[in-house]
């Protein structure tokens, strides 16, 4: 039992578990602690495929010229992954979890202590509560790389899936792809 007004060990200690534990899910939750995800890479296995299948995978810089000169627009996919973009944060969220963490915060401690841990805990909040609306408004945005027939690399973003896979001959058109014809 607490002598004189003060917390006991066992409380301190308890108070320090739970900063570090909320610590550690903020981070988590902000990219800060990178998650184990992977995806399974389909163009590695299709490039595979078509070199076991005898397909020439290498082209003549003399073919890439004439075909250059045929089809400035045109390239083969080389690759396609999905990326997770965060949303835009209304501050919504952090007013929420600026008030919940000060609230929780100034339930520990005495006086000045316990104005310090509410601010702390109003500051963590906020910044909790301002990541997870981010995390929650998430999109998944789709990049596509395209090798054109000059040799040269493009990378493109689209907001949907695209219609297209690894190894599809496709015409790059104001930035959007199309099939080739």
């Amino acid at each position: 039992m607490a002598t004189h007004g003060r917390p006991s060990p066992l409380m301190n200690i308890a108070a320090i578990a739970v900063i570090i534990a909320s610590l550690v899910a903020v981070a988590a939750v902000t990219g800060i602690i990178p998650s184990a995800y992977s995806q399974r890479q389909d163009a590695v296995q299709t490039q595979e495929k078509s070199k076991e299948a005898g397909q020439p995978g290498v082209q003549s810089e003399r073919t890439r010229t004439v075909q250059a000169a045929a089809c400035v627009q045109c390239g083969e996919i080389e690759s396609i992954r999905a990326v997770e973009v965060k949303g835009q944060a209304s501050g919504i969220g952090a007013v929420a979890g600026g008030v919940t963490g000060a609230v929780v915060g100034s339930q520990f401690g005495h006086g000045s202590g316990r104005t310090a841990l509410g601010v702390l805990g109003a500051a963590g909040g906020a910044y909790a509560g301002h990541e997870i609306e981010k995390n929650i408004k998430k999109s998944t945005s789709w990049r596509v790389s395209v090798r054109m027939d000059d040799g040269s690399l493009r990378m493109l973003s689209q907001s949907a899936q695209p219609a297209f896979a690894v190894g599809d001959k496709v015409k790059v058109v104001n930035g959007a792809l199309v099939a080739r014809s």
